[in-house]
């Protein structure tokens, strides 16, 4: 992650899960990341395919000079982006894994803004992982952002992280463990690999996914 905002985000996201693959969407306070609210965002998922923009903050909507709020979120790629986006969704929502995906963003005077993107899981008790909290912020603020519309995007990068080690399906533990968020001071242990069954290459749409964790 090379943005400060996306590692902040991050950072705050996996605290407050705790022990958990994902927080629940009520445990979001924006006060706690009022800094960050003009970058942020949160998707609504019915499938892979067909997800919304629910909230999006001020900066972000800036830079595409429009409203996002209920604006399909695949819209603006091309096919290919797409298709890596949707593996990637689907990832997030059923899997609990994080998405970082470095952006381009094309302006019809051919103008570009490099951005970086972060997917992160949210839970809806009763209703799943349906919703993604994210954030997408440039590297660069040139003076023309803002004033000249985002119509396309690209996809310059892109990994996936799971923070338990590997995909919540096939985390080897049985015992639920309290649902308690860390504190920044906790040190918790993860279990060792030696002690995990072995976890094999996963085919995610077109992507093959390794298991492995933020090193």
């Amino acid at each position: 992650m090379k943005n400060g905002v996306t590692r902040t985000l991050y950072t705050y996201w996996d605290e407050l899960r705790g022990f958990r693959p994902s927080p629940d969407r009520s445990d979001i306070d924006p006060g706690q990341i009022r800094a960050l609210l003009g970058d942020t965002f949160i998707l609504e998922s019915s499938s892979a395919r067909d997800v919304r923009y629910r909230l999006a903050g001020t900066r972000l909507c800036s830079a595409h000079c429009r409203e996002l709020k209920g604006r399909k979120f695949l819209r603006g790629w091309n096919e290919k982006d797409r298709e890596a986006l949707e593996s990637l969704i689907t990832a997030v929502t059923e899997d609990a894994g994080v998405a970082v995906i470095g952006v381009c963003g094309h302006t019809e005077h051919d103008q570009k803004l490099p951005m970086e993107m972060l997917l992160l899981p949210l839970n809806v008790p009763g209703e799943g992982r349906v919703r993604v909290l994210g954030c997408c912020s440039p590297m660069t603020r040139p003076y023309w952002m803002g004033l000249h519309p985002l119509l396309k995007q690209s996809i310059t990068s892109l990994r996936l992280i799971w923070p338990d080690e590997r995909p919540h399906h096939l985390r080897s533990d049985t015992v639920v463990s309290p649902v308690v968020p860390r504190k920044k001071s906790e040190d918790v242990a993860t279990p060792s690999s030696s002690h995990m069954p072995p976890c094999p290459v996963r085919q995610v749409g077109h992507l093959t996914v390794y298991a492995g964790g933020k090193a």
